[in-house]
């Protein structure tokens, strides 16, 4: 017997089948800890040190302690920003992209969201191992199902993140749609009372803050970004692809062709909301209409069993105790 075969039959006696593959696992975990504490503990490029003292502002003294915190929070994760950001450009836009539309703003939320995967993963990795080789008896799983409890909480945990986002997306959008109606009939109203378009936003902004939160924050990121001095179409044509509604983007049409036109906003304001109102009815009466088409089966579900029970039921008993008493000529 080879001493790798000793020492495999010794680790198995003590850790399971697999005790060669934890002890790997362990020490693999190890490294990679180990390297992340020597990545953290790195001095910082004097270079760098020179960029963020030449950006920082004269008067720090003013910075508020959230400030102080993100600040700190990004230069952690910029030491990492090679693992938790994808290589190509177009994958990192469209990423940044779904995170917006989730309601995720902040500009280290790429990162955050590949290392909640890795992190999670690694996470129902352990669970699953541990599952494994302590709580249940040896020799009762194969090997096909101790693959699958090892890898499949791993994987549950990696694709979590995604499935979360996924959810938010469409919980938002949702919300945006059930609240565009009202938000350009309230910019009808600041409109025709004589305020300018950034002025009623800003209106309308605060306004839908109790009710619809997400297109509250869409239209505060637009009132922002156009008291900094962007573009106005610019700023409505990311409020378009922020938003991932259609409504929005043709809304967002209606007011570029509008200003490039040299229409009147409000009447545009005025026509599109009456839209929007008639659509916001349509979508009502459609789901309206899907619900018999729903209600079908659970009736045919709940009613019919029941019902055969009443009627069926007295019979078939007096069936069967004739059939016990031997018949009515007996």
């Amino acid at each position: 017997m080879t001493l790798f075969e000793t020492l495999n039959a010794s680790v198995s006696s003590v850790l399971g089948p697999l005790g060669l593959i934890i002890i790997l696992g362990v020490l693999g975990l190890m490294l990679v800890a180990v390297t992340v504490v020597m990545m953290m503990r790195q001095p910082e490029d004097p270079l760098d040190k020179l960029k963020r003292t030449a950006r920082a502002p004269s008067n720090a003294g003013e910075a508020t302690t959230k400030q102080l915190r993100q600040k700190s929070h990004n230069e952690q994760l910029e030491k990492f920003a090679t693992f938790l950001e994808p290589k190509d450009v177009a994958e990192l836009s469209q990423k940044q992209l779904e995170l917006r539309q989730a309601g995720y703003q902040s500009r280290d939320a790429v990162r955050i969201f590949y290392f909640a995967q890795m992190a999670l993963g690694i996470v129902g990795l352990g669970i699953g191992l541990f599952y494994t080789n302590f709580m249940v008896p040896e020799d009762t799983l194969s090997t096909t199902k101790t693959m699958m409890w090892t890898i499949g909480p791993g994987g549950a945990g990696y694709f979590l993140p995604k499935y979360w986002i996924t959810r938010r997306i469409g919980a938002r959008k949702e919300e945006i749609e059930a609240g565009f109606p009202d938000a350009l009939d309230m910019m009808l109203v600041c409109v025709e009372a004589g305020q300018s378009l950034d002025q009623c936003i800003v209106r309308v902004a605060a306004e839908l803050r109790a009710s619809y939160q997400a297109l509250s924050e869409e239209f505060e990121v637009v009132a922002y970004e156009m008291k900094a001095g962007k573009d106005k179409v610019s700023v409505l044509n990311d409020m378009g692809t922020r938003c991932g509604v259609q409504d929005v983007s043709s809304f967002v049409t209606v007011l570029v062709q509008s200003a490039a036109f040299g229409t009147s906003i409000s009447d545009a304001l005025r026509v599109y909301a009456g839209e929007m109102r008639d659509k916001r009815v349509m979508r009502a009466e459609e789901a309206a209409n899907k619900l018999p088409t729903k209600m079908t089966l659970a009736t045919m579900m709940l009613t019919v069993p029941p019902l055969l029970i009443i009627l069926v039921g007295p019979s078939a008993m007096g069936i069967a105790k004739l059939g016990e008493m031997g018949g009515p000529g007996q």
